[in-house]
């Protein structure tokens, strides 16, 4: 199946060759204009509608975490994690 995303290109190729590994679990960071103004429920949804047969067949993704996110959200955790290694605390700082 030809996929519309090098996101879905890499998740492809690993779940076609964890047929014979043992379970391997994921952590999907994605960034995207996409989720732009949906919650994360709804962009978990497009994420596993993407994955939806290699989630459901024998030796398939058994487990994956998302992290789904804006550029502008990726900006702001880069922001914090810089701030955070610098040991700097930001008043009014918001964890998504």
């Amino acid at each position: 199946m030809a996929s519309s995303t090098p996101v879905e290109d890499v998740m492809r190729a690993k779940a076609s060759n964890a047929e014979d590994r043992p379970i391997i679990r994921y952590l999907v960071v994605i960034t995207s204009e996409q989720f732009r103004s949906k919650m994360q429920p709804a962009r978990h949804r497009m994420v596993y509608a993407l994955l939806k047969e290699e989630m459901e067949r024998v030796g398939g993704i058994h487990a994956l975490r998302l992290r789904t996110q804006t550029p502008e959200e990726e900006e702001r955790r880069k922001a914090r994690e810089l701030q955070e290694e610098r040991g700097e605390t930001g008043a009014g700082s918001s964890h998504e």
